[in-house]
């Protein structure tokens, strides 16, 4: 099986593209470089699918390639990559189009707020709170060697027998009291 250079060079340029407009803070063009990192990775897929023009079908030979086929995993996984991308294509034109119409604009810019109130407490966001399970002690907070207790106690009292629901009549201790 021969290379086709030309096809590897157009893969990794659009790869190199995708994870330049990936590392931009503009969702429409987050989304536009994942596209294009699909279709570079689906020219590789192309590439190491088998020779151009081979048939993915045993037994049938062709006149150029003899008995080599190529790949029908390959070409399967390409068309299926074709059509999730062509369905991200629609959601992105979709965007493009609502930013158009309500002149918006999609850059992800940093929480001021967020920064603001993680400097006054002095520390990360991430650790203001610790994280609190049901293996935790509820009055220090710390984890115990209980593990997670998840079952029937932790939500409701377990259904008892029947013979506790329904109790007997009090039978009375005279025999005469009743009738009076």
């Amino acid at each position: 099986m021969t290379a086709n250079l030309l096809l590897l060079l157009a893969s990794g340029v659009s790869v190199a593209a995708g994870v330049y407009l990936l590392l931009d803070r503009a969702m429409t063009k987050m989304l536009m470089g994942i596209l294009l990192i699909g279709n570079g990775a689906n020219l590789l897929m192309l590439q190491a699918g088998g020779e151009p023009g081979s048939p993915p079908i045993t037994g049938r030979e062709s006149t150029q390639y003899g008995e080599q086929i190529a790949d029908p995993l390959a070409q399967g996984m390409i068309l299926t990559a074709i059509v999730i991308s062509m369905a991200m294509t629609g959601f992105i034109l979709t965007l493009a189009y609502r930013q158009y119409r309500y002149r918006t604009a999609d850059v992800i810019e940093d929480d001021t707020e967020d920064a603001a109130i993680a400097a006054s407490v002095g520390r990360s966001t991430s650790t203001i709170s610790p994280d609190v399970d049901a293996s935790s002690d509820p009055t220090t907070g710390r984890d115990t060697d209980k593990g997670d207790a998840f079952g029937p106690s932790s939500f409701e009292e377990p259904v008892k027998g029947p013979e506790k629901h329904h109790k007997k009549k009090p039978e009375s201790t005279a025999k005469g009291d009743s009738d009076g």
